[in-house]
């Protein structure tokens, strides 16, 4: 028997990554929230917002959308990442 092992990464090789340094507090922070536009994160990123806001003194969370759930964040959601101190992002059905 054989199979085949597909690889699930997107488009071509990318360069060296660094993870961020970590936030010593989100109080104040902008917080960005991107979805894979499917139906079941709006409720779940909607009250991810209230409850950061709310319970975290995050002073905005602005929330985007890919305009394909398989596909990478857009050039426009990639610019307005450069605003924001962190970003939670997730897939939902």
């Amino acid at each position: 028997m054989s199979f085949e092992v597909l690889n699930p990464t997107w488009g071509t090789e990318t360069g060296a990554f660094a993870y961020a340094e970590r936030l010593p507090t989100l109080e104040g922070a902008v917080i960005g929230i991107v979805s894979n536009g499917k139906h079941g994160t709006r409720p779940f990123f909607a009250a991810l917002a209230e409850a950061l806001q709310r319970d975290h003194g995050v002073a905005e969370v602005e929330l985007a959308q890919k305009p394909n759930y398989s596909a990478p964040a857009d050039a426009a959601t990639m610019d307005k990442a450069q605003r924001w101190n962190a970003l939670v992002s997730g897939i939902g059905d």
